[in-house]
């Protein structure tokens, strides 16, 4: 063994690019002294080096926003702490649209920069000029100016960085190539190296476009996919400032830095080109491929019309490297679900520079605290699924993601990528009665149903899309006769033996020791209080419980129940969510339907609101649970799949009489917000608790079982609440997405995290979080004058409601 390898350490990263010299340094600032940093070949060799280095921070959510603007931070004071140059500098952003759309594109993240407090300006052409005299303004319809963002230099920072880590005590070691992670029973116990063996506790994957071969060593899949990206930087072109703002232009699909006055040219094509190799070759550190010129010469033409002076300079150097993308964009981060103190920091779409800071620290405090300190959600690597283990599909999915990166963030955009891949029973006959699909976790879900004669195809807009009318009458149908949603998609478990109930006593906030047949809709909790999962529970016997939630969550709460639950416990916790399919049938006629085909009475006496029995339906066995996410009497059926189209023909032959109508996820969103019901990772998540949430009615904190965030709940009800959700209804005409600034007299006070249509109450609606220090009881909610959301940069007066549109008492739910 070579005498710098150590043979044991607490905590071993892997990877000396930006990322993991971040978590190194972080880790030091925390006190982690016996961390070791392994880079295979010398720090900042494998993406880092020739990344661009600018830095922009305004992100579709509010923590990853947050998460950047702390790089920008850490960047500002990073030179002067460690005497190591970084070539930060904050000299702003610039980017410009040319078409009605991009304008409208801006002035919605405009305002979602304001809901988060940055700085995001729309200025004018003639303003562009003034900042950079060298653009061609012609053609451009405006521009959003954003002052705090910079550029810095990749290897400089990434250096910086790694001198404060060894400052703190992290030894770093570089040709250190690692071969090897042990695991023992799912946890990690040893890492190899062709220098020898070092135990550890923790291990920290940060192996840039080696992450998903590093990940494979411990069990673990890490589904990004290597890809081209090119660059060049051009001669010095005369009379350009130093430090103009950073510009991109996403209609052109290009990108511009100010570089030793000259200018990097860059650009995301639609038409990405993979790295497609079964694993990186040796010897790829510090490389660069052949310049691609043809592909990037669409790209060049538009460079050349927005900067006219590059027809007269030289390119000085080109950079064709290999940058790492996921399919949404987002990077990856986080705990692996397949082995306890795996942790991952990779992916990071060509934004590692800007996220590097924040992702470090991030992960470092995930680390130690054992959570993140903040909701990770958009990052989380428990956002993928078994099949994100096929690298056919990561491949398709992830150049999608990659051609998307310039592209127009349209509302509701729906991937097209490696679809279709998991379909319910029934896809076909809802196909072909003119179900328009949505892709979300593998699966396709029917967001909308075409009439007749209608393509069942979005249109994109951000103004009311072409297919609003057609959920109203899906919307209306639930609220007037029945509807049956396909929901196959939910993520199901099955969670067994003598201490299940003990077991989720601990992990859950609401009682769980109900009689067999109970429904207990429950949160589990962090040790924060905050909503780890959002989820409804079915006793179906003594030692046999039934645990259902969201579609995109199975991964991730799978991973809680198994990390949570107690090791030596007798309880099997078995994902059964492809076993079932499930049929929603929701309406007042909803009863009328079923019960002609049910072997059980499904009168209100028998089979009250929030209990479930195993029934035969049309001669097939089903859980059925008497449950509602639309606020209407009725049944999830959860049905074992072989029967799934036998008791779908049955439902629709036996609601044909009652008007009964297929309906889709879209109806259900504007259903669920008409009854303010709440989406976990859109409106509830980790940084709640569920009396900001307005869930406290589901918290039993006297319940003879201590459980996972109580002491922080029983200090959170004796204080005034400083955050809480409430709705808002505006003008039918006015479009909420979520994220539009809420105005109390004239104040910020917070923002909408979802919106959409009501159309039983003829109202827009919006839920959002107020955040203010003591002044959010009902009575001071209540007192204030005027209330407003900024809808794309326009104020629109708002009525507060602190109880849902819809049936407030929930009468209709219990008939």
């Amino acid at each position: 063994m070579s005498n710098k390898i150590p043979a044991q350490a607490r905590i071993v990263i892997i990877g000396g690019g930006i990322v993991g010299c971040s978590v190194a340094y972080h880790l030091a600032k925390m006190g982690q002294k016996d961390v070791v940093l392994l880079e295979r070949h010398k720090l900042t060799s494998g993406s880092t080096w020739h990344a661009a280095g600018a830095v922009g921070q305004l992100r579709s959510s509010a923590n990853i926003t947050r998460l950047l603007g702390y790089s920008v931070d850490l960047y500002e004071s990073l030179e002067k702490e460690t005497g190591q140059a970084t070539g930060w500098v904050r000299c702003g952003s610039l980017r410009l649209a040319r078409t009605k759309d991009r304008r409208a594109e801006f002035e919605r993240a405009s305002t979602t920069a304001r809901s988060f407090g940055l700085e995001f300006d729309i200025i004018t052409p003639a303003d562009v000029k003034k900042i950079v005299p060298q653009l061609n303004v012609e053609g451009l319809d405006c521009a959003a100016f954003v002052p705090s963002d910079g550029v810095a230099n990749p290897s400089d920072i990434t250096m910086a960085l790694a001198k404060g880590a060894r400052m703190g005590g992290v030894k770093i070691l570089e040709d250190v190539v690692v071969t090897g992670i042990e695991t023992e029973a799912g946890v990690i116990k040893a890492v190899n190296t062709k220098d020898g063996r070092i135990a550890c506790e923790i291990v920290v994957n940060c192996g840039g476009i080696w992450a998903p071969e590093i990940g494979r060593m411990a069990g673990v899949n890490v589904p990004l996919q290597p890809s081209y990206h090119q660059y060049f930087v051009t001669e010095k072109i005369e009379g350009l400032a130093r430090h103009i703002p950073t510009v991109r232009d996403t209609d052109y699909q290009t990108y511009f830095k100010e570089d030793v006055g000259g200018l990097q040219v860059g650009g995301y094509e639609f038409n990405p080109i993979p790295f497609d190799v079964p694993r990186i070759p040796e010897g790829h550190e510090f490389k660069l491929m052949e310049p691609d010129v043809d592909h990037f010469e669409p790209l060049l033409k538009n460079a050349m019309e927005l900067v006219p002076d590059l027809a007269n300079v030289g390119v000085k150097t080109w950079f064709n490297g290999i940058e790492s993308f996921t399919e949404d964009g987002m990077f990856i981060l986080g705990e692996a679900p397949e082995v306890k103190n795996f942790f991952v920091g990779a992916g990071f779409n060509a934004f590692g520079i800007a996220a590097g800071g924040g992702a470090g620290r991030a992960l470092a405090e995930w680390i130690i605290e054992g959570e993140p300190a903040y909701d990770m959600w958009a990052v989380d690597i428990r956002r993928f699924g078994n099949h994100h283990r096929s690298r056919r599909t990561v491949m398709a999915r992830s150049l999608e993601g990659q051609a998307q990166h310039y592209a127009m963030g349209w509302p509701h955009l729906e991937s097209q990528a490696a679809r279709p891949l998991r379909r319910s029973p029934i896809y076909d006959r809802l196909k072909a009665q003119g179900c328009s699909f949505g892709a979300k976790f593998g699966w396709e879900r029917p967001n909308w149903f075409a009439p007749t004669g209608v393509e069942p195809r979005d249109i994109y807009s951000f103004d009311h899309q072409n297919w609003v009318s057609h959920v109203a009458a899906e919307h209306k149908a639930a609220r007037t006769r029945a509807a049956v949603f396909d929901q196959s998609s939910f993520g199901k478990f099955l969670i067994e033996g003598p201490a299940a109930e003990a077991e989720l006593q601990r992990l859950c906030a609401n009682d769980i020791s109900k009689p067999v047949g109970s429904i207990i809709y429950t949160q589990m909790l962090n040790r924060r209080g905050g909503i780890e999962a959002d989820v409804t529970i079915s006793r179906l016997d003594e030692q046999r419980f039934y645990l259902v939630t969201g579609t995109g969550f199975g991964t991730h709460d799978g991973a809680h129940l198994r990390r949570n639950i107690s090791r030596a416990a007798p309880v099997s916790v078995h994902e059964v969510t492809s076993a079932y399919a499930c049929f929603s049938v929701m309406g007042p006629a909803a009863r009328e339907i079923l019960q002609p085909l049910a072997e059980a009475d499904l009168s209100n006496s028998a089979f009250p609101f929030a209990t479930c029995q195993q029934i035969f339906i049309a001669g097939a066995p089903v859980i059925a649970a008497r449950v509602t996410f639309v606020g209407e009497l009725g049944w999830e059926l959860h049905i074992p799949t072989e029967y799934a189209l036998t008791v779908y023909e049955a439902i629709m032959a036996s609601g044909a009489a009652h008007g009964i109508q297929n309906a889709g996820y879209r109806a259900i969103d504007s259903l669920r917000l008409e009854k303010a019901y709440r989406v976990w990772s859109v409106d509830i998540g980790s940084d709640y608790t569920p009396y900001e949430a307005g869930l406290g009615f589901a918290v039993r904190l006297n319940k003879p079982a201590d459980f996972i965030g109580r002491e922080a709940l029983l200090k959170a009800k004796q204080a005034p609440l400083t955050k809480r959700l409430v709705t808002f209804s505006v003008d039918p005409s006015v479009v909420l997405l979520g994220r539009e600034t809420i105005y109390r007299d004239g104040k910020r006070i917070g923002w909408l995290t979802s919106g959409g249509s009501g159309h039983t109450v003829g109202r827009s609606i919006g839920l959002g979080y107020l955040r203010s220090d003591g002044d959010l009881d009902d009575a001071s909610l209540r007192a204030a004058n005027n209330y407003e959301l900024e809808v794309r940069t326009r104020r629109v007066p708002a009525t507060l409601h602190l109880e849902p549109l819809y049936d407030a008492a929930g009468a209709r739910v219990r008939a």
